[in-house]
């Protein structure tokens, strides 16, 4: 069993988030947010804000910081506070207070007195169906794409000629990432610049759209997260705080740290969209797909910077059909912006697919499991590019075996008061690779050192680091000190996507190739000790005849205090060759009271494909957080907005996420076919998948055991109310 190389100071406390960090001098910040949806800030009365005890700044768009829009080439544009006068969404961060204490800053942040001139807010995704406009192309295919079988001339036609049609509309409401750690960020300048402790999924990343919105030189931002308490994307961007923290720090001369408070977080910074899929399903009656079509609207905030991919993360590849039309179309509203959430397309898409799979195969009168293995892809539709690997038809075996599929009835069954049924879902979540490079150096106490400046927001890869390290380098993982979360050590970019074991793990590999190579060819160069001789390396050590030395031996024979070497890597012709994915197949058992129709999941159950894994016990804890967070989309979460804009349960009191008594003992099975097609290591993608058609199979076992098909999400107990 391999334990987190990070949890020993993360139990004891001793792990400094950015938020931690304290420095002489230090003052702190607390952010003004807008009280209207839309419109433009008039005025702002600071004058009571400025006179109140402790405050030392206060800035405003009429008097702003000095600061500039960021554009990097990964991530586009951010956006950056205090520009402007104009408001977009209810709580956009409006201005921001500077005092002595937290609460001198927070307290004169109420003095600000805003008037504005309002405009029409527009906050409901239903109410903007019609003024929706067409997406961007999404991962290299347009908006509206199809593949049709000779002789077709329409998805329409294809519907129209299948015996069997199922068809509906489902919606996934609004939902919040929520992580333990609120953003926050810390700045502090020095002769060298600035360095800001914030957390954040990749310091490169932040140092760089600081360095842009400061008009700084890159050298002179040093970004710090070695600890991220929870992410899932809602940290990819820089946030308001750390934007705000550092222009105040090199305005004031002083340390400034910018924490958001619970509630400010649901707003001034980004969450999930809400979305409207409408699927159609044609087949024949022995369950082959002949026809799919998978139209979807998603909400966006009003500068369009983000939509939310459901049908093409789903129906562009899932099942083999004759027939195929996606689109995707967004809808701009006057709310908090959205953003990457875990599995972001996927997991709302697989809700609407996946039950519509469900209704499927009802109306064909054929179990799930084999509807869908019926209709297993060897290739994405329309393309020629096979899957590298793939196993989803013995995830679902393996796991029917061990759910005891073969005892589940077409109609539920009757526990006393509670109505039992079982539901399942096909998970899938693109193995993907972004560009890495790490640093390896070999010391003379016989360690090394594997560095990269990603970030590890709790997904384990700092262990990932030292077991590949250490596998890499043919010594002990304990001999590998890892290091992640710091701008300065070579760039590692993003943790996000499900990709970083596979690009920091792949570009390890190649470093520490290098350093073997540059280690044996130090041994044998003139006056080494294995000078001119035909040296090799195993078991951490250089061998040559009958001689042989540990590397931090032969450091110390040379008087080397180091051996550093980069490895770098990133995709390549492989995806001309082929295509990627990671796999999984979910099942789940509920049981709702005949007479209060409360909705208890009973057991879970994920079985996967996602090649080699690494650390099995951190890998077990990503697939258990994703599942049980599809739980939580299914039963629990749901931001719901006020007529003004405003969140009503913008909160923790509100806001319903599980806890310890929701969730039962969960299930997971992996099947390890490391995958050297797609990386050298052979792992696949695993933050992701586990979220991705959880929902689903808790919808399709409500409705086998209640009769009622729910289409959106959550689901809510006075769903179940009106037919029982």
């Amino acid at each position: 069993m391999t334990g987190r190389v990070e949890g020993p100071l993360k139990v004891t406390g001793r792990a400094e988030y950015g938020a931690d960090h304290t420095f002489p001098g230090l003052v702190h910040g607390y952010v003004v947010l807008s009280t209207i949806a839309h419109g433009e800030i008039d005025t702002m009365d600071v004058a009571a804000a400025k006179g109140a005890p402790g405050v030392i700044g206060v800035y405003t768009p009429f008097d702003p910081l000095e600061l500039r829009t960021p554009t990097t080439q990964f991530m586009g544009e951010t956006w950056v506070p205090l520009q402007d006068k104009e408001v977009t969404y209810y709580g956009q961060p409006i201005g921001f207070v500077v005092a002595e204490t937290y609460e001198q800053a927070r307290d004169a942040a109420m003095l600000v007195e805003v008037s504005y001139l309002t405009r029409p807010a527009l906050t409901s995704l239903q109410e903007g169906l019609a003024s929706a406009e067409d997406a961007p192309e999404s991962r290299g295919v347009p908006s509206a794409f199809a593949v049709l079988a000779e002789g077709v001339e329409s998805i329409e036609d294809a519907l129209a000629e299948s015996p069997v049609v199922v068809e509906a509309t489902y919606t996934t409401a609004s939902q919040h990432h929520a992580p333990m750690e609120p953003h926050s960020a810390v700045a502090v300048w020095g002769p060298d610049g600035l360095t800001i402790y914030s957390g954040n999924q990749g310091s490169d990343l932040q140092a760089a759209e600081l360095a842009m919105a400061l008009d700084a030189k890159p050298s002179e931002v040093h970004a710090v997260n070695p600890f991220v308490g929870g992410a899932f994307g809602g940290k990819g961007r820089t946030s308001t705080p750390a934007f705000l923290a550092a222009a105040a720090a090199r305005v004031l001369d002083r340390p400034v740290k910018a924490v958001l408070s619970r509630e400010q977080v649901f707003t001034a910074t980004a969450g999930r969209a809400a979305t409207v899929q409408k699927i159609a399903l044609g087949a024949e009656h022995d369950g082959t797909l002949n026809a799919l079509r998978h139209d979807s609207w998603c909400s966006t905030p009003m500068d369009r910077s983000f939509v939310e991919p459901t049908s093409h993360g789903t129906s562009r590849e899932w099942y083999a059909t004759r027939n195929l039309a996606i689109s995707q179309k967004m809808v701009p509203l006057t709310i908090p912006p959205s953003t990457f959430m875990r599995a972001p397309g996927e997991a709302p898409g697989s809700f609407a697919l996946e039950s519509a799979i469900d209704e499927l195969a009802i109306a064909l009168g054929m179990d799930p499991i084999e509807l869908r293995q019926r209709n297993n892809s060897t290739a994405p539709p329309g393309k020629d590019l096979q899957w590298s690997s793939k196993h989803l038809d013995e995830c679902f075996r393996v796991g029917a075996a061990r759910f005891g599929w073969a005892d589940r009835a077409p109609r539920g069954r009757t526990d006393g008061n509670w109505l039992v049924g079982m539901g399942t879902a096909t998970a899938m979540f693109p193995a993907l690779r972004f560009p890495a490079t790490v640093g390896v150096t070999l010391l003379p106490d016989d360690t090394a050192v594997v560095a990269t400046s990603g970030a590890d927001p709790g997904t384990g890869l700092l262990t990932v680091l030292s077991l590949v390290g250490g596998e890499s380098l043919d010594i002990s993982s304990d001999r590998v000190v890892p290091q992640l979360g710091d701008s300065t050590l070579p760039p590692g970019g993003m943790s996000g996507g499900s990709t970083a074991t596979a690009s920091a793990g792949t570009a390890i590999m190649i470093a520490a190739a290098k350093a073997i190579d540059e280690l044996l060819a130090l041994a044998s160069s003139p006056g080494a000790p294995f000078d001119g001789m035909d040296v090799s390396y195993a078991d951490g050590r250089v061998l040559a005849g009958d001689r042989t030395m540990s590397f931090g031996e032969l450091l110390r024979a040379l008087d080397r205090p180091s051996l550093s070497v980069t490895g770098s890597s990133a995709p390549g012709e492989e995806l001309t060759k082929h295509s990627f994915s990671s796999f999984g197949a979910q099942f789940c058992e509920v049981r709702v009271h005949k007479w209060t129709r409360e909705i208890r999941v009973s057991r879970m159950l994920g079985v996967f494909d996602a090649g080699r894994i690494i650390n099995p016990v951190a890998a077990r804890s990503q697939i258990l957080g994703g599942m049980i967070w599809g739980v939580s989309a299914a039963l629990h979460e749901g931001l719901e907005v006020e007529e003004n804009g405003s969140f009503a349960n913008g909160d923790f009191a509100g806001y319903l996420i599980p806890v310890n008594a929701d969730i039962p003992d969960v299930d997971v099975h992996f099947l390890e076919y490391p995958d050297t097609l797609h990386n050298s290591v052979g792992a696949k993608g695993l933050g992701e998948i586990g979220i991705v058609g959880m929902a689903a199979a808790v919808a399709n076992a409500v409705h086998n055991a209640t009769g009622i098909r729910v289409r959106h999400i959550p689901i809510l107990i006075e769903d179940l109310l009106e037919e029982s």
